[in-house]
């Protein structure tokens, strides 16, 4: 969707949320639009690790014109066809393809484990909410995480490397899978990442989450007590947020440094999100 240049510079208003992650954009749906503060959100969300934006209610062409300009957009190839706008929700009614599969998203992970470059971010607009005290989307900054550990902790962990494989997550949601779904996810791979990734800004963060299977040369019981001890550190309270979704709120997340899961709700009771992509900038390593 085009939009006319304003003829004024403009500037970001905002508030933050919390010292470690979360900043509140309150610019003006015309504003956001133009182009002009792209670059600078685009930077501002590398060092919150989320964005905000409060009922922005963008339309779909809204949110992919908006989408464009932080970046390179990244869209989904779904059944051989070009999708720009990826529906969110466990209603598998609303979403047959991938709902059984989105079930993994309500644990603590990041997108594009199983990719060499993985994107540099999601938006997510709310176009229903589920009831309120349900379907929040927590979100965890593995940066802070990480900067706030003890050195002598860092020293530990920074060659470690972790094998991650997209099947590890089923056994979150379905401990007895069936040996079809069970073939179907591990067919998607594995990879080996570092613990901690060194960007290509300097900063570091931890490689987390439910897709990670083992920590390479542990044995299995220290390298459980090592995924889930950072995980525990990385999702304790001064590094998340979680956001209560009012219809019109649109949110982006750093996926090269920010954790997400979406908390439990009724698939039943319509929540419905439309998610765009900002295409990967650098790799794992």
């Amino acid at each position: 969707m085009a939009t006319a240049a304003l003829d004024r510079p403009l500037s970001i208003v905002s508030e933050e949320i919390k010292p470690s992650i979360g900043t509140r954009i309150l610019n003006t749906k015309e504003e956001l639009l133009d182009g002009q503060l792209g670059p600078e959100l685009k930077e501002l969300l590398q060092e919150r690790g989320i964005l905000i934006f409060p009922q922005i209610n963008f339309t779909d062409q809204e949110q992919i014109a908006f989408t464009k300009t932080m970046g390179t957009f990244a869209s989904e190839v779904r059944d051989g066809e070009e999708e720009v706008i990826h529906k969110i929700t466990l209603d598998e009614k609303e979403n047959p393809q991938s709902a059984a599969f989105l079930r993994g998203s309500l644990y603590w992970h990041i997108d594009g484990t199983m990719n060499k470059v993985p994107i540099l971010a999601s938006l997510l607009s709310c176009k229903k909410p589920s009831p309120k005290g349900t379907g929040n989307t927590g979100f965890a900054n593995t940066y802070a995480a990480y900067e706030a550990l003890p050195e002598a902790r860092k020293a530990e962990i920074d060659d470690l490397r972790v094998n991650h494989g997209a099947w590890a997550s089923l056994f979150y949601y379905s401990p007895e899978p069936s040996m079809k779904m069970l073939d179907i996810m591990q067919g998607i791979g594995e990879q080996e990442l570092p613990l901690v990734w060194t960007h290509q800004s300097g900063r570091k963060s931890l490689v987390l989450g439910n897709t990670a299977i083992n920590v390479v040369g542990m044995s299995p019981k220290e390298s459980q007590r090592t995924l889930h001890g950072l995980r525990e550190w990385a999702t304790g309270e001064e590094f998340t947020h979680s956001h209560e979704w009012t219809a019109g709120d649109l949110v982006i997340w750093d996926n090269t440094g920010t954790m997400h899961r979406a908390e439990p709700y009724d698939a039943t009771c319509g929540r419905m999100m439309h998610r765009t992509k900002l295409q990967g900038e650098e790799p794992f390593e």
